[in-house]
């Protein structure tokens, strides 16, 4: 086994060049990197796409490489010097998958705009669009006489096209989910195909009839391959395992194990003698398809994530973990930029200052800790509390820190000098949850005595005690305006108070299970909140005075998290989070985009830039 490290974020895509000396991967970090299959050696880095890099492959000459990306664009490369030949527009959405056709003339592309593109290899130009697929197109391939082109798609069907004309031949139907892969055996009579169905299908390339169905996976098979001897079939799986299926039996030879992530992208090399593995882990895994031994590997928290925020210029998130750590990340590559050690239990809360240079956590050891947001030292620990901290948050004005505690107590603390300013008393029970007002005047506070208290930042004050939740308050946060007030809480329900008077303006309810989780999003015009079993709402607020209550669900349908209307309009899934391992715990949100902290440790970033306008 052989482990390549060099990117620095989820590696999407993997290839053989066709001579089976080199190896390219694609990546989440929106590089190319070009390896020695041998050694292992990084040879080239390429650089040119703007977003995720999530399908790159040789030409069969093995002279070019070309890449698909979220930034919608195909960039073709060339494989020696690595410099970028050509970049191709076309496609409106994201483009998931690229292969060259075996004489290496075309190209085609698959794309989130639910169509297929045929590209000159040479010129760039584009020769055809194929329209058909009603979802997502996840996986394209010629087939090896380059007369025809294999599709795969979210709308859970195979389509198999004339390259020439491009002419719709026929449309395999057999999957239950969606097909997340596609390939054409390497004598074109087959197809193969992976769905997150957990399944992979083999099918007869002429006649379009399902040939068998190999069921193996424990989670959705993400990238499928055949030997070039059309022999053996390799698959990856969310399951984290690689598994080697006789192609002609459907027989299942061996589960190659060793990924800690899920396994993205799978390869033979052109001898059949090896296979290329890459995954969420960062790695690649070079296996001896013989003796299905590891041969090379190209290469956060260890416990669940408790809270995430993201920095106010949105360039960074940080997290808090059972693990004692506070981690830094960039929030465009999802680069780990630090970890910061000091604590010597759970963080259970973390947030940047305003201006971002600092951010301040809260810890079950009884300790509030600010660090340097750019180096990650430790600046200062605040000792005052008698139990844990649950809560923690900065001033607007970045002057002052705000603590809540089991201790039943809310901490006023000078966030240049740590000084503790104040000690607010009133709750009769352990504070969960603390905020300011984004003018810094308020203070407003959650407890497990069912209240929500507001304070007078300055004073100290007890302004007023909101009550109107049967159960404890779990989340609470001020609009962007600091005129109104959102509760969550273990009574299921969300509450909306006016800031000023205290009155309870709307009680929303949807969700089945305590509310973890609330915050205004979008410029005061959602409110976002997410329960004990994963389920989060977005309730729109197009009119302050009357909350009508029209929510959009985020929910888990199977693997995947989803967008559900409240209508009868049909789920959209958005991304997909094998359970119960990626229960949720915290969530974050800067403008368009949400950061979840799940149980196993990791953090994802969705961009819900066009999900607001359709709610």
């Amino acid at each position: 086994m052989c482990i390549l490290a060099g990117h620095t974020s989820y590696i999407q895509s993997v290839a053989f060049s066709h001579d089976s000396s080199k190896i390219v991967s694609g990546s989440s970090d929106q590089t190319v990197c070009i390896w020695d299959a041998t050694t292992g050696t990084l040879v080239h880095t390429l650089k040119g796409h703007t977003s995720w890099v999530r399908s790159v492959a040789f030409s069969h000459d093995s002279s070019k490489i070309v890449s698909g990306s979220n930034d919608e664009t195909v960039c073709i490369w060339d494989a020696t010097t690595g410099t970028l030949l050509n970049t191709l527009k076309g496609h409106t959405k994201e483009v998931t998958s690229v292969a060259f056709s075996h004489d290496s003339s075309k190209i085609v592309s698959g794309s989130n705009d639910e169509t297929v593109c045929i590209w000159d290899a040479t010129t760039g130009t584009l020769l055809n669009t194929l329209k058909g697929h009603t979802d997502w197109v996840s996986s394209v391939a010629f087939s090896h006489d380059s007369s025809k082109i294999v599709s795969g798609s979210d709308d859970e069907t195979v389509c198999i096209w004339d390259a020439t004309t491009g002419i719709l031949v026929n449309t395999l139907k057999g999957h239950t989910f969606g097909v997340t892969s596609v390939a054409f055996s390497h004598d074109s009579s087959k197809i193969v195909s992976g769905s997150n169905d957990k399944t992979v299908c083999i099918w007869d390339a002429t006649t379009g009839i399902l040939v068998n169905t190999l069921k193996g996976h424990t989670f959705g098979v993400t990238s499928v391959a055949f030997s070039h001897d059309s022999s053996k079939i390799v698959s990856g799986s969310n399951d984290k395992t690689v598994c080697i299926w006789d192609a002609t039996t459907g027989t299942l030879v061996h589960t190659l194990t060793g990924h800690t992530h899920w396994v993205r992208s799978v390869a033979f090399s052109h001898d059949s003698s090896k296979i290329v593995s890459g995954s969420y882990d960062q790695t690649v895994y070079i296996w001896d398809a013989k003796t299905r031994t590891l041969v090379n590997t190209l290469k956060g928290h260890s416990d669940c994530v408790d809270s995430v925020a993201f920095s106010h210029d949105s360039s960074k998130i940080v997290s808090g973990s059972d693990d004692e750590t506070v981690c830094i990340w960039d929030a465009t590559t999802g680069t780990l930029l630090n970890t910061l050690k000091g604590h010597t239990k759970e963080v259970s809360s973390v947030a940047f200052s305003h201006d971002s240079s600092k951010i301040v956590s809260g810890s079950h050891d009884e300790t509030v800790c600010i660090w340097d947001a750019t180096t990650g030292t430790l600046v200062n620990t605040l000792k005052g509390h008698s139990h844990w901290v649950t809560s923690v948050a900065f001033s607007h004005d970045s002057s002052k820190i705000v603590s809540g505690s089991y201790d039943e107590t809310v901490c006023i603390w000078d966030a240049t000098t740590g000084t503790l300013v104040n000690t607010l008393k009133g709750h009769t029970s352990g504070v969960r949850s603390v905020a300011f007002s984004h003018d810094s005047s308020k203070i407003v506070s959650g407890s497990s005595d069912d209240t929500v208290c507001i304070w007078d930042a300055t004073t100290g004050t007890l302004v007023n005690t909101l009550k109107g939740h049967s159960r404890w308050v779990t989340s609470v946060a001020f609009s962007h305006d600091s005129s109104k007030i959102v509760s969550g809480s273990s009574d299921d329900t969300v509450c909306i108070w006016d800031a000023t008077t205290g009155t309870l303006v709307n009680t929303l309810k949807g969700h089945t299970s305590e509310v973890k989780s609330v915050a205004f999003a979008h410029h005061d015009s959602f409110i976002i909140s997410y329960d004990r079993n994963g389920r989060c709402l977005c309730w729109r607020t197009d009119n302050f005075l009357e909350y009508s209550g029209n929510s959009q669900q985020l929910s888990i349908e199977g693997e995947w998290i989803v967008m559900a209307p409240s209508s009868n309009k049909s789920s959209r899934k958005l991304c997909h989070l094998p359970m119960p391992s990626h229960q949720l715990r915290d969530i974050a949100y800067s403008g368009n985009q949400v950061a979840f902290g799940v149980h196993s440790g990791e953090v994802y970033i969705l961009d819900f830039s066009s999900m607001y306008m359709s709610i």
